[in-house]
């Protein structure tokens, strides 16, 4: 039942969550356009070689293993904070749900 009215959340939110993106994409499409009004484009393009380079240097000196192991690491902390996403809206959509229907859930063995 919570996985249903989760769906139905999901579903309703979805409009809302498309506008906002449309309204970050628009926000960030602006921003670009005032760096390229700061900055010219010889020092965007020698920042972008100098990040590549960095990145090329720290791949350099760590051992493959170590990049691997970060990888994992960093998909299972995503993993973690996922879990406590779902564990947060199925509180939510329980504390929705009418005290009666809690009650009613609620088996009692008397014998």
């Amino acid at each position: 039942m919570a996985e249903h009215m989760a769906e139905e959340m999901a579903a309703e939110a979805r409009p809302q969550a498309q506008e906002e993106q449309a309204e970050a994409r628009e926000e960030v499409r602006k921003m670009k356009a005032r760096m390229r009004a700061l900055f010219p484009e010889e020092f965007v393009e020698h920042s972008r070689n100098a990040r590549r380079e960095m990145r090329a240097a720290w791949r350099s000196l760590l051992p493959d293993a170590f990049w691997e192991h970060r990888r994992a690491a960093r998909r299972e902390m995503l993993l973690a904070v996922r879990s406590l996403v779902d564990a947060t809206i199925d509180r939510l959509i329980e504390a929705e749900e009418p005290k009666q229907q809690r009650r009613a859930r609620r088996k009692i063995d008397v014998t």
